[in-house]
């Protein structure tokens, strides 16, 4: 037990002893404003109502599977994956794929790799 626990179970503890010497009606007056402070507080936390928008799209939220909550997720979903497959398999990466498998599996000699017009015959190559 921390310390606060500690003084909440003392401070409970002498309540409740200070309770035995009271008049009865001490004690009536006392249970009444418990009873008013409780209601006062559950007053004051109840959860207030939150007006729903009833319109041409409320049907479509309040389903369950085809509602329009879900759909939307899944079109971007599905938007997204085309997108990371048309980038993957088209444009620069496709070339230098085929370049980088042209060179390893063209017969060319060490010096080739080494010499300043690989460039220029990389370029030729590819056309």
């Amino acid at each position: 037990m921390n310390q606060e626990d500690e003084l909440g179970t003392r401070i409970a503890r002498l309540l409740d002893e200070g309770t035995d010497r009271l008049k009865p009606e001490q004690r009536d007056r006392l249970a009444q404003a418990r009873r008013l402070a409780l209601s006062r507080q559950q007053a004051h936390t109840a959860p207030v109502p939150v007006p729903v928008p009833a319109g041409p799209f409320s049907r479509l939220t309040e389903q369950s599977v085809l509602g329009v909550r879900y759909v939307i997720p899944f079109a971007a979903l599905v938007v997204g994956l085309v997108g990371v497959v048309y980038v993957h398999t088209g444009g620069v990466a496709s070339e230098i794929a085929n370049i980088d498998a042209g060179l390893l599996t063209d017969e060319l000699p060490i010096s080739a790799f080494l010499d300043q017009g690989l460039d220029s015959w990389l370029k030729r190559s590819s056309r």
